[in-house]
């Protein structure tokens, strides 16, 4: 191919976590980065995060006194996610994400702390790293200014169109064409492919998840497929299609996320006759398709104690001021669901849902709530890897020279539907595969693997 307008060593294609901490990765290891985005600005799904990022024996761990290691959280991950198509993927995104959390508050100085107060959905200690905010937007912001920083040019606008393979099938460059530019022709060694999944894809979620087809999306508005669509064509392998991450407590009307704290401090979800209608304790992802099923309104239900508490998240205080969280009249049948629920709390009988895990339970007056609609977030399936987030053939084999991580590539979340969810699961999968891709293309430069 001649005529190149641009040559970089690494192109990474989506300028959300994936993509940044690909580029920033690649910088350090010595390399030529540059970051796409076909949006007017950077993000994606990370900046519609908690930015949390979960790792097993960090020094932050360490130094607020929880116990950790690789083998407790991958034993987590087993028994949530359960069989799927890239186990080694788990256990290598399990084995670095100390190192990647260390790595992002050392190198990228991104503002993150250890969250102490309680293990989120699916983990058996503490372990996610996070935003004071507790807000992702925030942990893009400190992606940029590294990138920024290291000078590496990131090109918001500019979608690509075509990924360009030389005669053997490998991979040497990319076709963007700008809203406002001419087509440009970038050469590049390795392509990382990180612009998300293909949540925002009507047609493909029909295709592979249909359980939550008919949820409103809300995610990125840039998960539109291409990396699956691209991954066709050149006949690379998908895996766990079928998994998604949904989240059942999205407020009505404001489109904003309920704290999935004030149900894990021991809140219910109830119909709109006030009764409950599952086990809210199997997390936000896998209770979406339950919210989902029930013909009319849905209402998260909790006390005075739950709503003090989930105020220390700056986006659940917004949520109050502006009205989102009301007080709560209680009608006779919701008496009786809260009464039922509250035995079980104060272990009087079982949960009829199965729900072990109660907190600040039993509910005490004055009850506060919240309309609710189940939301699609992300797909977990896309490009199967392997565990350095090179993308592989239906053959088994490397596609020279292209790697992808974040939705782009197939997650850990298990190989169909959201029960295989943990929290921090998208980001994990989205810095960890990036940071991984941009070594392995190092080392494969150096080598002159091209």
């Amino acid at each position: 191919m001649k005529n190149w307008d641009m040559e970089v060593d690494v192109l990474a294609v989506g300028a959300g976590a994936c993509g940044l901490a690909a580029a920033i990765a690649a910088h350090d290891e010595g390399l030529s980065a540059a970051v796409l985005e076909k949006l007017e600005r950077p993000g994606g799904n990370t900046a519609l995060s908690t930015g949390s990022v979960p790792g097993a024996g960090s020094r932050f761990q360490r130094e607020a006194g929880i116990p950790d290691s690789v083998e407790k959280m991958l034993e987590d991950y087993v028994r949530v996610a359960g069989p799927h198509d890239v186990p080694e993927v788990m256990r290598r995104l399990i084995e670095i994400s100390a190192p990647l959390c260390e790595w992002l508050v050392d190198r990228v100085e991104a503002r993150m702390s250890i969250i102490t107060d309680y293990a989120h959905v699916g983990h058996s200690v503490p372990r996610l790293h996070a935003p004071k905010s507790r807000r992702g937007k925030d942990l893009l912001e400190d992606l940029l200014r590294a990138a920024e920083k290291r000078d590496i040019p990131v090109a918001a606008g500019n979608a690509v169109k075509e990924l360009i393979a030389d005669e053997r099938g490998a991979l040497i460059g990319a076709l963007v064409g700008g809203a406002r530019a001419a087509e440009t022709r970038i050469r590049a060694k390795k392509i990382v492919l990180a612009c998300n999944g293909f949540a925002a894809n009507a047609s493909l979620v029909r295709e592979y998840c249909r359980e939550i087809a008919g949820a409103q999306y809300f995610g990125a508005l840039g998960s539109t497929g291409e990396a699956v669509l691209w991954g066709r064509k050149l006949d690379a392998a998908l895996a766990n299609m079928g998994a998604y991450q949904g989240y059942a407590a999205v407020t009505y009307p404001h489109g904003q996320l309920l704290s999935w704290t004030t149900l894990e401090k021991g809140g219910i979800l109830v119909d709109e006759a006030g009764r409950r209608f599952g086990n809210e304790g199997i997390g936000y992802s896998g209770f979406a398709k339950e919210v989902l099923a029930q013909p009319g309104k849905v209402f998260a239900i909790f006390d005075e104690r739950i709503c003090r508490h989930a105020q220390r998240e700056e986006e659940f205080k917004e949520l109050f001021d502006y009205g989102g969280i009301k007080a709560l009249e209680v009608s006779e049948t919701l008496k009786n669901t809260i009464e039922t629920y509250n035995s079980a709390a104060r272990g009087e009988r079982r949960d009829a849902f199965g729900r072990t895990s109660f907190a600040m339970a039993p509910l005490e007056p004055p009850f506060w709530s919240a309309q609710v609609v189940p939301g699609l977030f992300h797909t977990q399936g896309g490009l199967k890897t392997d565990a350095d987030a090179r993308v592989l053939s239906r053959s088994g084999k490397p596609i020279a020279n292209l790697f992808a991580g974040g939705g782009a590539a197939a997650g850990i979340s298990g190989r169909s539907g959201a029960l295989g969810y943990l929290s921090g699961n998208g980001l994990l999968g989205a810095l960890g595969l990036g940071w991984l891709a941009a070594r392995a293309a190092a080392r494969e430069i150096r080598e002159g693997r091209l």
